[in-house]
């Protein structure tokens, strides 16, 4: 089970980003740049959602976790799955999730939601050694 701490939710800016491309003042060439990386990614380990592309409204978006954390090592900067996220969460002390929705037709992407994970120190500690001294 996850816990999730420093929970930072990216709606208004997305609402706000959303207006300036229907009002003409943002084209959707500038906010339909997915990498083709995060484009594979959603399709290999995203979730997909209920939720309508805002740009296209051909397809419907699909969120994707990306991990990042100095603990992770070579595993940071890649997406997991929910079942992933699940396991390491109780693998490691801290490590930041950052939640992106794409369109796979259109390539719109936005960075939804952003939390920490781990065990925060609250996985048991082993028990000493105990020296000849003691």
């Amino acid at each position: 089970m996850r816990t999730q701490r420093q929970v930072v939710d990216y709606a208004l800016q997305r609402r706000a980003l959303l207006a300036e491309v229907y009002s003409g003042r943002v084209g959707t060439m500038e906010v339909c740049d997915a990498s083709p990386y995060l484009v594979r990614a959603a399709k290999f380990h995203g979730q997909p959602t209920e939720t309508s592309c805002p740009v296209c409204r051909k397809e419907q978006l699909t969120l994707v976790s990306w991990v990042y954390g100095d603990e992770l090592k070579h595993v940071a900067g890649s997406a997991r799955t929910p079942d992933e996220l699940d396991r390491m969460s109780s693998l490691y002390e801290e490590f930041t999730v950052y939640v992106v929705e794409v369109c796979r037709t259109c390539s719109w992407n936005h960075l939804v939601q952003s939390y920490v994970l781990g065990t925060g120190g609250l996985r048991a500690r082993k028990p000493r050694r105990r020296t000849a001294a003691e």
